[in-house]
């Protein structure tokens, strides 16, 4: 049974929470970024994105954790993943959509008949956590085989919005100023926001305000306090910015068939700054391949 909720609402509707609400949120960070660390070394060509979704699953349930999208609105896995040019939320086990070079063909929606993994393939495996009542909530990048220089810049232009986006989180500022970051590094770059999803608040619940929207105008929006719990989750795009969801209602994907990266860390705002629960243990967050 989970615990009533901490902490009060701010004017914007934000939750603000005390103190001791940090341990918490700590254990289900760590216990998400662990998963994460696990799966990397079962990230290979061949692999299917069903056998690693039962990974995880038996991973928290090892833990004594519950996986947080199991049964959420009708989503039955312990993860999504995502691949190529699939934005969030894809499917494990569902076929993988077929990359721009794969469907400059007849029918732009033909996908494969499988989920395995193909050399060169990257994916974001996101999970989220419950340890005593606390969401612990990560996403990071991976790849299958060989990495090709293009997407290799994406993802470490993808990284760098999301530590831009974090620096930018202490009391004073405001959630502009963390979207405006994000945006003008990843624009710096000839990349574009995906702008139809966005980071969330979080804590004794899955989602909450705030949303935290990856670009903006530096001052906008509300300001930050010390004690708000949100993720950070840029989807950066090769392409243009625009998504579609297709017929399973979960899976999102750019619209071009061009790549696209997220990474997610959880956060606390602190009297200072922030404090980053879903930190690798191993040192695994990026670049998850080369460790």
């Amino acid at each position: 049974m989970h615990r009533a909720k901490t902490g009060f609402l701010n004017k914007d509707g934000i939750r603000i929470h005390p103190a001791e609400d940090f341990a918490g949120m700590r254990a289900a960070g760590r216990l998400a970024a662990e998963c994460l660390d696990m799966i990397a070394e079962h990230v290979r060509p061949g692999a299917t994105t069903g056998a690693l979704d039962a990974r995880i699953q038996a991973f928290f349930e090892a833990a004594g954790a519950e996986s947080a999208t199991i049964g959420y609105r009708g989503y039955q896995h312990a993860s999504c993943i995502s691949v190529n040019h699939v934005v969030c939320h894809g499917i494990p086990g569902a076929p993988v959509p077929k990359s721009a070079s794969e469907t400059m063909s007849r029918d732009p929606e033909k996908r494969r008949e499988s989920d395995a993994l193909k050399d060169g393939d990257i994916l974001n495996i996101d999970v989220t956590c419950i340890v005593d009542g606390w969401f612990g909530d990560s996403s990071r990048m991976y790849v299958a085989g060989q990495l090709s220089r293009r997407d290799a810049r994406l993802i470490r232009v993808t990284h760098e919005c999301l530590m831009l986006g974090i620096e930018q989180v202490k009391p004073g500022n405001t959630f502009g100023d963390i979207g405006a970051a994000i945006q003008r590094h990843a624009e710096g770059h000839r990349m574009t926001v995906v702008r139809d999803f966005c980071g969330h608040g979080l804590g004794q619940v899955f989602h909450a305000p705030p949303n935290v929207l990856h670009y903006g105008r530096p001052g906008s929006g509300p300001m930050l306090e010390e004690g708000m719990f949100f993720t950070i989750e840029p989807m950066i795009n090769l392409g243009k910015p625009f998504t579609k969801v297709l017929a399973d209602g979960w899976t999102a994907v750019t619209k071009d068939k061009k790549n696209t990266a997220q990474f997610e860390h959880s956060i606390g705002v602190t009297a200072d700054g922030c404090e980053i629960f879903t930190l690798s243990p191993a040192g695994k967050f990026y670049p998850t391949w080369d460790v």
